[in-house]
C-alpha cells in the first residue's frame, strides 16, 4: 500500500507544482508549436506531399518538446533538494521512477492533445483516428520510459541540458523510426494491419524500456 501511496504522492506533487507554475507544459507546447509552424513555412506544402512530410514533422516536434519536459522534471528535484527526500523515503525505488514516469507521460499526452489540432490544420491531415492515437500512445510511452531514466541520470551532471538528448536519442531511435513509419501509413489511410510490424516493434520497445528502467533506476539514484 505504501508503494502506491508514494507513487500517487509523487504524481500529485508534480501536478500541483505544474498547476501553480505552468512552466513545463507551456515550454513543451510552445516549442512543439514553433517546430510545426517553422516546418510548415519552410516547405511549400501541396496535397500530394503533405503526408510524406507530416509524420516526420510531428515526431520531431513531440520528441524535442519531450526532452524539455524530462529535463525540467528532475532539475526541479535537484535544485530544491527534494531528490534527497525521495531517496530516503522508505519505499521501493521503482515507485519513484513510476511516479516520475507517469507525471512525464501525462504532460506529454496533454501537450499532444493541444498540438495535434494545430498540426492537423497546418498540414491538412486527419488526426481523429483511433489508430493514429494508438501509435502516438505507444511511441510516447517508450520514449518517455527512456527519457525519465536518462533525465534522472543527466540531472546530476553540469551539462544536463546537453547530456540528456545526447544520451536519449541514440537509444530511442527504434521507437522514433517505428512511430514515424506507423504514423505515415495511417495518414496514408492504410489499415491497422498494414502497420502491424511497426506496432509490434513499439510494444516490444515499450516493455523492454520500462523493464530496464525499473531495474536500473536504483543504480542511477545511487550515483
Amino acid at each position: 500500500m505504501s508503494y502506491w501511496r508514494a507513487l500517487v504522492a509523487i504524481v500529485a506533487k508534480d501536478l500541483t507544482i505544474e498547476r501553480r507554475s505552468k512552466e513545463t507544459l507551456s515550454a513543451m507546447f510552445v516549442f512543439a508549436l514553433m517546430v510545426v509552424v517553422i516546418f510548415d513555412l519552410a516547405f511549400d506544402l501541396r496535397v500530394e506531399n503533405a503526408h510524406q512530410i507530416a509524420p516526420g514533422v510531428l515526431w520531431v516536434a513531440l520528441t524535442f518538446a519531450g526532452v524539455l519536459g524530462f529535463n525540467r522534471s528532475f532539475i526541479m528535484e535537484r535544485e530544491s533538494r527534494c531528490m534527497e527526500g525521495l531517496v530516503m523515503t522508505p519505499v521501493d525505488r521503482s515507485a519513484i521512477y513510476m511516479g516520475k514516469f507517469l507525471s512525464d507521460i501525462l504532460f506529454m499526452f496533454i501537450m499532444e492533445v493541444l498540438i495535434l489540432p494545430i498540426f492537423a490544420i497546418l498540414f491538412d491531415v486527419a488526426v481523429m483516428n483511433p489508430s493514429l492515437w494508438l501509435v502516438i500512445a505507444l511511441g510516447t510511452a517508450g520514449f518517455t520510459a527512456m527519457g525519465t531514466l536518462f533525465a534522472a541520470m543527466a540531472a546530476t551532471t553540469r551539462a544536463r541540458e546537453i547530456m540528456l538528448p545526447i544520451l536519449l536519442f541514440p537509444i530511442t531511435v527504434p521507437v522514433i523510426v517505428a512511430s514515424t513509419q506507423a504514423t505515415a501509413r495511417i495518414l496514408d489511410q492504410q489499415t491497422l494491419s498494414d502497420t502491424y510490424t511497426w506496432l509490434r516493434l513499439l510494444v516490444a520497445f515499450d516493455i523492454i524500456s520500462i523493464a530496464l528502467a525499473l531495474l536500473g533506476f536504483e543504480y542511477v539514484l545511487e550515483e
